[in-house]
């Protein structure tokens, strides 16, 4: 391209004007290539240095979608080199935008909480419109099924708000919430990939990528328009790309795959002429009167502009009625009170009646908009026509100072993938393009127990699972370590912790013992546990959901049980009569006469029930291993199983001696040096109840009911110290404790357990 002598001038006085800061921007369409070098002034006023437009040679682009790489790489390459020349500079990145083919928008908020009240600054409305856009992407992965890879293309703010208060700029304000809406804007891999391609093919690099109706709406419909509800019409040569303002914000984008093209192809069928001379023609009829061109058999011909009007008539109806279905879909299901049309595609007689007439609005609030909304731009070269076409090109270089985008290509665990640029990459950015949720990459807490301790929900929480192990290039690194073009990321993805465990024991409400003091003498006594009405011990594992209850207290019932004594006469606890119900409470006092202690010849005097001394208080010491199967309610008692009748007493005084059965109350019997034959041969079915223990048979002699703990008078272990790691107690095959009933001929295991 040779440069004339005011050109050359021009590009001097560029070069001289063009800053570092300077934005080179390519408007990739389906007829040609618009380049745009300028930079934005301080007061926001954008400045054009060069621009210059390029048609495509073939139809490589059909419908905003590259078909061929190479030829659109080509005509890229000649549009660069042309702006090289104009403004004198080396052109390494450029600026671009995608049509809204296969469109996906996604409506989105976020918020940051701060500690303290925070001025509020650049990073903070940066890094909160990133987490929206984030979790927006994250939505359309799990709503897509189509299978395909989607990438945002750009986004807008609908509003911000300010503790909750919405506010126009958050930046510079003092607050401890901040708030966005936005819409989020995303299309296809291949589409993205496909313009990527092109561009890097040609020698560039993109800087910045945003969508066609984005980069359009901030020229066409300022900030201080979107009070009203507006469309603005991009159309094209492959596609018509819709933006709808409303309340002071953008509330939805839109697109659909008709447009100029469509126009152009009836032109080259009608008068027989080829695909490029035809788009002349449509061109020129929006300009001239007539048009005059050759067909394919050579012959001249002039036809008036109104004529090509007529003939596409059609085409622009079925258009024109497309746009405004849409327009009313994005809307709400209601027409706008205004549309602006821009691009090429726009310009044909018509287009902006038709629209008008499908939207029910009036002709004059359908309109073209060139030179009205590029008031804030200024063009160094005078002889560039200022018209609709512009408007996208110079938006698409307005957009790299709004919203800087970008893509970087990584490898995460020999996969490349695409990752959206925010400026601040990390490997957590990578994990989740991946599709590696934040349960592989952050250690995971083991499943928490609730249960619950006297009515009170409690919470015990799993132990933590081990740390994704990360490297980035082979070297040792984080989530948080940043993250650039061609990196290689490995992860290997963390684990899940042990579930919450605890045991009865580790409960800060529980005892292992309760003391009562009974004829002036302490007694130790285990303390009663339920787990959803079964007793347990102090062994059990809570599980999920369960009810514990801890019983801070004996029926007098249940404590002469647990001792094996009989009571005489009237009982006082706390010196005040009682009965078998009444409730002892800790340190409480029991006063009674004792008439017999079980399994001995003669009764024990009250002086010798020091703990140490016998050997149901001994027994009390041991730890009692409780059954799970039990069904015993928190308030129930276990049976009795003292020498009295079961006739139900507990509303009168205690008075054994007067009721006990002759041949119970005086029989007592110490079976625990016979043997296994003297046992077998003394067995009187009339008085002895059957059990087996270990597999022996063993008979049990003196009550009417009986507990576990009574096989210890019978049977020859020693509890008095531990003979191995735990003692297995079970009845039945089923875990049981020292406290549970016996029925006759229940199984009784009872042995030390060495792990």
């Amino acid at each position: 391209m040779n440069l004339s002598d005011a050109e050359k001038k021009a590009v001097v006085s560029a070069e001289a004007q063009l800053p570092d800061d300077f934005v080179f921007g390519l408007d990739i369409g389906t007829r040609s290539i618009v380049g745009t070098v300028g930079y934005r002034q301080p007061d926001g006023h954008f400045v054009v240095v060069a621009q210059a437009a390029v048609q495509h040679e073939t139809r490589a682009m059909l419908d905003g979608q590259i078909h061929d790489i190479g030829k659109v790489a080509d005509t890229i390459r000649s549009v660069s080199d042309q702006l090289e020349q104009l403004t004198g500079k080396k052109l390494n990145n450029v600026c671009i935008a995608a049509a809204g083919r296969v469109l996906k928008t996604v409506e989105q908020e976020a918020e940051v909480t701060f500690a303290t009240e925070t001025v509020v600054t650049t990073e903070h409305v940066y890094s909160l419109d990133m987490l929206a856009v984030e979790k927006a992407h994250e939505t359309l992965r799990q709503s897509d099924n189509s299978g395909l890879k989607y990438y945002c293309v750009g986004y807008s703010v609908m509003r911000y708000y300010q503790n909750d208060y919405s506010i126009t700029n958050l930046e510079g304000h003092k607050c401890s919430k901040i708030r966005t809406e936005l819409i989020a804007t995303f299309l296809p891999e291949e589409v993205v990939d496909g313009l990527y391609a092109a561009v890097e093919r040609a020698g560039l690099h993109v800087e910045n990528l945003t969508l066609e109706p984005i980069a359009a709406i901030n020229i066409a419909i300022p900030e201080r328009f979107r009070l009203l509800n507006i469309a603005l019409v991009d159309v094209g040569a492959g596609t018509s790309d819709i933006s709808i303002t409303k309340d002071g914000s953008i509330i939805a984008y839109g697109m659909i795959p008709a447009a100029g093209d469509e126009l152009t192809e009836c032109i080259a069928k009608h008068y027989l002429v080829d695909f490029q001379e035809a788009d002349r023609i449509k061109c020129e009829s929006t300009e001239q009167e007539e048009v005059e061109f050759q067909d394919i058999m050579g012959l001249p011909m002039t036809v008036k502009s109104s004529d090509v009007a007529e003939v596409v008539r059609e085409n622009v109806q079925s258009i024109t009625k497309q746009v405004a279905e849409k327009i009313i879909e994005l809307n709400g299901d209601k027409s706008v009170s205004a549309v602006f049309v821009v691009g090429g595609g726009g310009k044909i007689t018509g287009f902006t009646e038709c629209l008008a007439e499908y939207l029910g609005v009036a002709k004059e609030r359908v309109a073209l908009r060139g030179s009205e909304v590029l008031r804030e731009v200024t063009f160094l070269r005078q002889d560039l026509e200022i018209d609709s076409l512009l408007v996208t090109p110079i938006g698409i270089c307005m957009n790299y100072y709004e919203q800087r985008n970008n893509f970087v290509f990584v490898s995460v665990n020999g996969e490349r993938i695409k990752l959206y640029d925010k400026g601040n990459l990390t490997v957590i950015d990578a994990a989740l393009q991946k599709g590696l949720t934040n349960d592989k990459v952050f250690p995971q807490r083991g499943d928490a127990v609730a249960y619950y301790v006297q009515g009170n929900l409690r919470m015990q929480r799993g132990e933590p699972g081990e740390s994704a192990v990360i490297r980035v290039n082979g070297e040792e690194a984080s989530i948080a370590t940043p993250i650039h073009q061609n990196d290689v990321v490995e992860i290997e993805v963390s684990t899940k912790g042990k579930p919450g465990s605890i045991e009865i024991q580790a409960l800060p409400e529980y005892k292992s013992a309760i003391s009562f003091y009974v004829n002036g003498t302490k007694v130790d006594c285990p303390c009663f546990v339920s787990a959803n009405g079964q007793l347990v011990s102090a062994y059990y594992e809570i599980q999920n959901e369960d009810k514990i209850e801890i019983l801070p207290y004996y029926t007098l019932e249940q404590l002469l049980d647990f001792m094996d004594i009989a009571a005489e006469g009237e009982v006082l606890v706390n010196h005040v009569p009682a009965n078998l119900q009444t409730k002892v409470y800790e340190n409480f006092t029991v006063d009674c006469q004792i008439t017999d202690k079980f399994h001995e010849t003669e009764a024990v005097p009250q002086e010798s029930m020091g703990s140490s001394d016998t050997a149901a208080i001994d027994r009390s010491h041991e730890p009692m291993p409780v059954s799970d199967t039990t069904e015993i309610a928190p308030s129930q008692e276990p049976r009795n199983v003292s020498a009295t009748t079961d006739t139900d007493r507990s509303h009168e005084p205690m008075s054994v001696g007067d009721t006990t059965d002759e041949s119970q109350s005086s029989e007592t019997v110490n079976t625990e040096n016979i043997t296994d034959e003297q046992q077998s041969q003394s067995f009187d079915p009339e008085k002895d109840f059957a059990i087996t223990v270990n597999g022996e048979p063993y008979a049990l002699r003196g009550k009417t009911h009986y507990i576990l703990v009574d096989v210890l008078d019978i049977y020859p272990i020693d509890t008095s110290k531990a003979h191995g790691d735990y003692m297995e107690i079970k009845i039945n095959g089923m875990d049981a404790e020292f406290s549970q009933p016996l029925a006759e001929h229940d199984a009784v295991i009872l042995r030390w357990v060495t792990r």
